[in-house]
């Protein structure tokens, strides 16, 4: 089907597609292989170039660990307690939780009764997380 649409003066035929559905080929993909290539490309050869052309002085004062500031003093391999790991992966643990309540929030209306219960569920079981972590006294730091 052709359409002309006119503009003053001028006049410029519009061509209508019918597209019954979207298909994509692997042409499509090619952009964004592209831009993947030409940033790997620029990242790689960056590194290749300042390694090339930048300045190379070695010394036993740079050549030493470093650390803040603060030259390193003893064996680095320091057991650390249990304890620690234990909190920090509770914090990410219910962190992540707690980021679920968001879009929840944002569509509390749309979900209704059902998305209510739902989520009257999640938060007793993770309560019940909660709760059993303080029972086993992970939080509490010795």
């Amino acid at each position: 089907m052709h359409c002309i649409l006119y503009f003053g003066k001028v006049s410029l035929p519009l061509i209508y597609l019918k597209v019954s559905a979207m298909q994509s080929t692997q042409i499509d993909y090619f952009p964004i292989i592209m831009q993947l290539l030409l940033a790997v490309g620029f990242v790689a050869g960056t590194i290749a170039i300042s390694g090339l052309l930048g300045p190379k002085r070695n010394s036993a004062n740079k050549d030493k660990n470093f650390e803040c500031g603060i030259e390193s003093v003893g064996n680095a391999r320091i057991p650390f307690s249990v304890k620690y790991f234990l909190v920090a992966i509770l914090f990410v643990l219910f962190d992540v939780e707690v980021i679920f309540l968001y879009p929840w929030a944002v569509n509390f209306k749309e979900l209704g009764m059902d998305g209510m219960i739902k989520m009257v569920i999640f938060m007793a079981l993770l309560l019940i997380g909660f709760f059993y972590i303080i029972k086993k006294k992970a939080l509490e730091w010795e």
